[in-house]
């Protein structure tokens, strides 16, 4: 609906955003505004699925990789699908608000059956109810996502009547579910209204004061604050410790799940295999690399271009996973034979080692 909006430019073809405006004619000054004042995206092709029933918190803390049997009425949290080995199918985020808790995720998502075959997340979690009283169902039909960024969020929040307890994903509202969101910028907020309200609820956000900003400007925010997306920052091999998600979406200590070994065992280990970090791009807008291209340290390949922005500040940027053995200082190329740039790691991203708790129990077992 948006799309109709003057102004705005769609996604080019083959983009995962495709369905919600690309930028409004001015990507860069959206993201000044996002990072200024306030602008609200238009993220109504992410899929929504509604959970019901008497056992749906009990019910999910068993299929998903997250804590939430006392999930709060009111509260909210991230949370992953993973397979038996612990490599990420699908990531989510939470809202329990009432007798539901709404469940938004990347547009067609998938996950492995117990039989090993791909089938929609949907299909996913309704095989796995068994005699739980609880009940899936895909909302996208009737829910849609408009996300508002920026430090002055909260002030229009309040103009608009809508209201949360304070701190990450305090969750509000019934009509429209309002989630307050830890990223991607100074504050945030995500707005699950009504699909049939799309239109009235973004002239209501933009005649409050917020600016209109693509999925370009949303996407560049959302790499400045190393917040990784299925997909994109993802391939099939990926675990929840490579992309930061382990604690944010995954629990190391709740009962077992699918893929927990894995999380427990990495986790204990401290050592995850790559790490996702920033890299900057010294090369043209024609000859940027892109997703899922390669990383090389001379003429050794030592990752994967995840998802490239054109950001406001920092130029042009790029999320990665990098093997953890590549020094922070290495001078790294980045992309195809066609398409090539000079990349530098960020050493502000790099993330800390976990604990290692089971190398120091080891270490303290051989003296």
């Amino acid at each position: 609906m948006t799309l109709q909006v003057p102004g705005a430019v769609a996604a080019p073809d083959g983009s995962p955003d495709a369905g919600v405006p690309w930028h409004f004619g001015d990507p860069f000054a959206e993201q000044r505004a996002a990072a200024r004042a306030v602008a609200v995206v238009d993220r109504s092709h992410r899929q929504v699925l509604a959970v019901t029933g008497e056992d749906r918190l009990s019910w999910l803390h068993l299929v998903i990789s997250q804590h939430v049997t006392e999930l709060a009425d009111g509260a909210g949290t991230e949370a992953l699908v993973l397979d038996s080995q612990g490599r990420v199918e699908a990531h989510m985020v939470l809202a329990h608000t009432g007798a539901t808790v709404w469940l938004d995720t990347e547009p067609g998502a998938r996950a492995t059956s117990a039989r090993g075959d791909s089938q929609s997340l949907l299909e996913y979690l309704d095989s796995m109810r068994f005699w739980s009283k609880v009940e899936v169902v895909d909302a996208t039909a009737e829910r849609a996502v408009l996300t508002v960024v920026g430090p002055e969020v909260p002030a229009l929040l309040g103009e608009l009547g809508l209201s949360t307890a304070d701190g990450p994903y305090a969750v509000g509202g019934t009509d429209a579910v309002l989630r307050r969101m830890p990223w991607p910028g100074a504050a945030a907020a995500d707005l699950l209204v009504p699909r049939s309200d799309l239109s009235a609820w973004w002239a209501r956000l933009t005649g409050a004061g917020a600016r209109p900003m693509g999925s370009w400007g949303f996407e560049a925010l959302r790499v400045e604050a190393l917040r990784a997306r299925l997909g994109l920052d993802t391939d099939e091999r990926t675990i929840p410790h490579e992309v930061g998600w382990v604690g944010v979406a995954a629990h190391v200590a709740k009962g077992c799940y699918r893929g927990q070994e894995t999380v427990a065992k990495v986790h204990n280990i401290g050592r995850p295999p790559r790490r996702m970090l920033l890299l900057h791009l010294d090369g043209s807008a024609e000859a940027l690399p892109e997703t899922g291209d390669p990383v090389s340290l001379g003429d050794r390949p030592v990752g994967r271009v995840g998802t490239v922005a054109q950001h406001h500040e920092l130029g042009p940027v790029a999320l990665a996973l990098i093997k953890r053995s590549v020094p922070v200082d290495a001078e790294l190329v980045a992309g195809a034979p066609d398409r090539t740039a000079q990349a530098s790691i960020d050493p502000d991203s790099v993330p800390p080692d976990t604990p290692g708790l089971g190398r120091e129990a080891a270490r303290r077992l051989h003296g």
